[in-house]
C-alpha cells in the first residue's frame, strides 16, 4: 500500500470526494448532506415528462447482484438511465459463476468490457470493499447491499424520507424496530442517523434479535418492550423479518413476534400523533406490521421508493465524478 491509499479513505478521492459508495461508516456529516442535498434536485427530474439528465452518458453502469432484490435492482437501473447511462443487469446466480468462475473472474471480464460503474450485491459482508480494494479500484463500487454489514443508499433514502416530511434531525426521536441481528439496513440507519445529528435513537426487538454491544457500537437506547419504546417517537422504521438469515429458533413464531412487536393501530398510538411509519420492503403483512397501519395516513413507504430512485442518481454521479476527479489529478501528477 502507498503512503497516498494509506492515508486516504477508501471511499474518498485525494479531494474528499466520493469514489465509491460502500458504508456510511466514518463518512463525514457534510457529505451525507451533500448526497441528500443532490437526490432533492433529482427528484424534480422524476416529475418531467422526458425524466432524463446527460450526467452519465456515455458511461456504462453493471448492476451485479449476487442476491435477488427486484426494488434494489429496478431503482438502481431507473436511476442510472434517467443519468442517460448504459445499464447492464446481471444475474450472477445464473451466470458464469454457477459455470465455476469465481467473482474476481467475472468482475474482471466486465471490467474489460469498458464498465464504469459496479453496483454489487452479495451475501457475504465485505464483498464491495473487498471489490473497490483489490479486484477493481478504478471503478466506482457502489453498494447495493452486503450481508449484515451494510446497505448505504437505502440508509440514505430513509434519511431523504426523513428530511423531507421532518426537516432537521436535531429535534427527533426516531425507533428502529424488528430483525436488528440480520439487518444491514438497521446498521446503516444507525450511522447515518448518528451522524447527522439525531439526538434519540431507539432499538427495539426480542432479545435473541439483538446484536451484542449494541448501546456502545451506535450509541442508541436498546427497548425489549415495544410499547415503552414507541412512546412518543417521531418516526418509527419497521424491518423485515429475515428468516433466510436466521439459524436455529430464535423466535417461537411469527404471531408471537407480531403480538409483542408488530406494527397495529393501537400500538402506532403511542407515537406522536404525527409520527412517519416507515419500512424498507418487502413488507411481511401481518408479521411487521398492520395492512391499516402501512396503507394508513402515516406510512411513507411508497415515498421511500420514489426516494430511492433520487439517492440512487446522487450516489451514481457523484462517485463517477469523484472518480474521474481522481484519474485527472492521478494523470496530472504523471506529468
Amino acid at each position: 500500500m502507498t503512503p497516498l491509499a494509506a492515508k486516504r479513505p477508501l471511499q474518498l478521492n485525494d479531494q474528499g470526494q466520493l469514489r465509491h459508495f460502500l458504508s456510511l461508516d466514518g463518512l463525514p456529516r457534510e457529505l451525507l448532506t451533500e448526497i441528500l442535498d443532490t437526490a432533492d434536485s433529482f427528484l424534480e427530474v422524476g416529475a418531467r415528462a422526458v425524466k432524463k439528465v446527460p450526467l452519465l452518458r456515455g458511461k456504462t453502469v453493471c448492476n451485479v447482484f449476487f442476491e435477488n432484490s427486484t426494488r434494489t435492482r429496478t431503482t438502481f437501473e431507473l436511476a442510472a438511465q434517467r443519468l442517460s447511462a448504459d445499464v447492464i443487469s446481471l444475474n450472477v446466480s445464473t451466470s458464469s459463476t454457477s459455470k465455476g468462475e469465481t467473482l474476481f473472474d467475472t468482475l474482471r471480464n466486465l471490467e474489460a468490457m469498458a464498465a464504469d460503474i459496479f453496483v454489487v450485491r452479495h451475501a457475504d459482508s465485505g464483498a464491495a470493499h473487498f471489490i473497490a480494494e483489490h479486484v477493481c479500484p478504478n471503478l466506482a463500487i457502489i453498494n447495493g447491499g452486503d450481508g449484515r454489514h451494510a446497505h448505504p443508499t437505502q440508509g440514505m433514502l430513509d434519511m431523504l424520507t426523513i428530511r423531507r416530511h421532518k426537516g432537521d434531525f436535531e429535534n427527533l426521536s426516531v425507533a428502529i424496530v424488528g430483525d436488528i441481528l440480520h439487518s444491514r439496513v438497521a446498521r446503516s440507519n444507525m450511522l447515518a442517523l448518528k451522524t447527522l445529528g439525531c439526538p434519540d435513537i431507539r432499538v427495539i426487538a426480542p432479545k435473541t434479535l439483538l446484536p451484542i454491544g449494541l448501546e456502545e457500537s451506535y450509541g442508541v437506547r436498546v427497548f425489549t418492550d415495544a410499547n415503552e419504546g414507541l412512546k412518543d417517537v417521531d418516526v418509527v422504521i419497521m424491518l423485515r423479518l429475515q428468516r433466510e438469515r436466521m439459524q436455529g429458533g430464535l423466535l417461537p413464531s411469527e404471531g408471537e413476534f407480531y403480538r409483542l412487536f408488530g406494527l397495529t393501530e393501537q400500538r402506532l398510538k403511542l407515537a406522536k400523533p404525527d409520527a412517519l411509519v416507515m419500512h424498507p420492503g418487502p413488507i411481511n403483512r401481518g408479521v411487521e406490521i398492520e395492512s391499516a397501519v402501512a396503507d394508513g395516513p402515516q406510512s411513507v413507504i411508497l415515498n421511500q421508493v420514489t426516494y430511492g430512485i433520487a439517492i440512487r442518481m446522487a450516489v451514481l454521479s457523484m462517485a463517477m465524478s469523484g472518480q474521474n476527479a481522481q484519474r485527472q489529478l492521478n494523470a496530472e501528477e504523471a506529468n
